[in-house]
């Protein structure tokens, strides 16, 4: 037997697709280039969304492959992506700029007007990506 269409659950990329248009300003922007360069990064990389609750009720975009890569939360003044192995991994570039003390993340705050280096970017997410990969923590 078939659902109504109006039984129908999101699925993660229109959730995310949701998110991006209701901040309707620059964190959409900004998450919107992110998530592009996450896909251009990793072709096979999950979307998903995690951790809803009234106040967020599309969730946090979560990005993942054989693990959570990163999150991508928008705040009234940053988008925050939080690297969830970030800690173990390089950063040449020195993207991170956001819990730096942390064991075991790190994350990248993005301000209104921010850039973002693209190439470093996207090395960060290939390095997240084998580091899951290879199964180390």
């Amino acid at each position: 037997m078939e659902r109504p269409d109006s039984c129908e659950v999101p699925s993660a990329s229109e959730l995310i697709d949701n998110k991006i248009a209701s901040l309707g300003d620059w964190r959409g922007d900004m998450l919107s280039r992110i998530r592009r360069l996450i896909r251009e990064a990793d072709p096979d990389i999950l979307e998903e969304c995690k951790w809803f609750k009234p106040t967020n009720p599309t969730g946090v975009p979560v990005w993942s492959h054989t693990g959570i890569i990163c999150t991508g939360e928008s705040y009234k003044s940053k988008v925050k992506l939080t690297f969830a192995k970030g800690a173990a991994l390089s950063d040449p570039a020195r993207l991170f700029n956001s819990s730096l003390d942390g064991k075991v993340r790190r994350a990248i705050d993005i301000g209104e007007g921010e850039k973002i280096d693209a190439s470093a970017f996207k090395a960060l997410i290939r390095a997240a990506v084998a580091l899951n990969k290879s199964g180390r923590k």
